[in-house]
């Protein structure tokens, strides 16, 4: 399974929420891949990540998910919890879909719903609800690992409602995504960005979402 912060904590959405990046620097392999990045996002915003292969994207998705070591700089969710790690607010969607192939689409999301939902909150949508707004209730029953390329990542894309988090970190989230499945997950982020969410995600592919800001990484020389 993809990697999650453990105990996470829910906190309110509020208007003064924001996202603050201030001199970010990542090194890899003894590599310095982002230097002194800053950007700020408050709630309702989303950004778009571009750049192209080694220029960074996803190791800034990674260090703000906290799954790596900052070289120097800050992170910070302001508004947030403020007894929570920035990773305990945010889900972190990867490349890996984050679902076991032997239990069925409705088993993996029920557990994923138990596991990151610690408080009740309203945002979260019920599991069949969740699979409706992918278009996936008709194989709710099925196994994971039966699903094709599509469906895997759309229910992956359905545990970001199960749960509701207010950060949403998704790298290269439209990879095997038909036109109509990109248009509703379209619809989902500017539903989460409407609720005062923030979305931070690293594309090669139009997002479909017009008032998004972007951040063009260089180039992976």
């Amino acid at each position: 399974m993809s990697r999650e912060p453990a105990q996470p904590i829910q906190p309110p959405v509020e208007g003064a929420m924001r996202l603050r990046v201030d001199a970010l620097s990542v090194a890899r392999g003894g590599r310095l891949v982002l230097d002194r990045l800053s950007f700020s996002l408050s709630a309702g915003q989303a950004l778009v990540v571009t750049g192209p292969n080694g220029a960074g994207k996803s190791t800034l998705l990674r260090a703000l998910a906290g799954l790596l070591p900052r070289a120097g700089g800050g992170v910070a969710l302001e508004g947030g919890a403020p007894e929570a790690e920035l990773a305990q607010q945010a889900h972190y969607l990867a490349h890996s879909d984050g679902m076991k192939a032997a239990l069925t689409v409705e088993e993996n999301l029920d557990f994923w719903s138990r596991y990151l939902a610690q408080a009740p909150d309203q945002r979260s949508r019920a599991v069949d609800a969740a699979l409706g707004v992918v278009g996936l209730a008709h194989v709710a029953a099925a196994p994971f690992g039966v699903l094709s390329a599509g469906q895997k990542r759309r229910a992956a894309l359905a545990r970001l409602l199960v749960a509701f988090r207010p950060l949403w970190l998704l790298d290269e989230p439209l990879t095997a995504l038909d036109r109509a499945s990109r248009d509703k997950f379209a619809a989902a982020m500017r539903d989460h960005c409407a609720q005062g969410g923030l979305i931070v995600a690293a594309t090669h592919e139009p997002l479909g979402l017009e008032e998004a800001k972007e951040l063009a990484l260089g180039s992976a020389g």
